[in-house]
Formats: structure tokens, C-alpha cells, sequence
């Protein structure tokens, strides 16, 4: 999401994060195979897991889950019904996407998996841009 937002110059208008409902992996960087699907697409995952905190739907207009497992943490944790509404299903964006599709888990799909979970991750965050942008009217 953050080479798209880069892309399409609006690094200055969305902030993007990433942290899971679990704290298994806080601190680690992402998968060695994350890591090098993203550097043959161009691009580098940097980030270091972090665990979400309540904090967070303060500090975030949306909150979005990869799956419904995580989706209903997420809503468990929302402090209000309003912060409530902020929580998506990551694939609810992407147009080609059956209604509750999730992202699959690609530790078990071998290399493949992903090169796999990154399309859908790509198709995703497009369909998020385009949703951002109209939503709030940017560029």
C-alpha cells in the first residue's frame, strides 16, 4: 500500500500502518520470502510487527483485517460503535473479490504463496486507494 500511495503522490495525505491483533511475532521484520516477493516487485518491506492497541483508533481512520478471525478482534477491540464502523475485511476493496473473501495464510503455500497473497494484497490496496481517494477527495 505504501508504494502505491508513493506512487500516486499522496504520501502526505495517507499515513499507513500495519500491526497484527496477536503479539507472536512483535518486533521481527517480515518473512524472509515476504521480503524478497517484495523486492522483485520493486519495492522493500521495512516495517517491524507491532501489536494494534486500542491507541490506534484514535490515531487511524480505518482499521482493516486480512481475515475474519482478525476482523472480529478488531471490532471486539473498537472502543465505540462509531470506531466500529472504521473496521473492513481487507478484500471487501478489491471489486473481483467474493463478498468475505479473505487473504489466505502464505506460510504454508510455499514460494508461491507469496507470490500469491501479494496479488491479492496488490488488488486489494487498489481498490483502497481508488476508495480513499474517493471518499475524501484526493488527488
Amino acid at each position: 500500500m505504501c508504494h502505491l500511495v508513493d506512487k500516486a503522490g499522496l504520501a502526505d495525505q495517507i499515513e499507513v500502518d500495519s500491526a497484527g491483533t496477536g503479539a507472536w511475532h512483535v518486533g521481527e521484520k517480515a518473512d524472509a520470502r515476504a521480503r524478497a516477493t517484495a523486492k522483485a516487485r520493486g519495492f522493500r518491506l521495512t516495517s517491524r510487527a507491532r501489536q494494534v492497541n486500542r491507541d490506534d483508533f484514535d490515531r487511524f481512520d480505518y482499521m482493516i483485517a486480512m481475515d475474519n478471525i482478525n476482523h472480529a478482534e478488531l471490532l471486539r477491540m473498537a472502543p465505540s460503535a462509531a470506531m466500529r464502523e472504521r473496521v473492513f475485511l481487507f478484500r471487501s476493496f478489491d471489486p473481483e473479490s467474493a463478498d468475505g473473501a479473505e487473504v489466505p495464510d502464505p506460510y504454508y503455500g510455499g514460494d508461491s504463496g507469496f507470490e500469491d497473497v501479494f496479488d491479492i494484497c496488490e488488488a486489494a490496496c487498489r481498490g483502497l486507494l481508488e476508495y480513499l481517494r474517493h471518499q475524501h477527495e484526493l488527488g
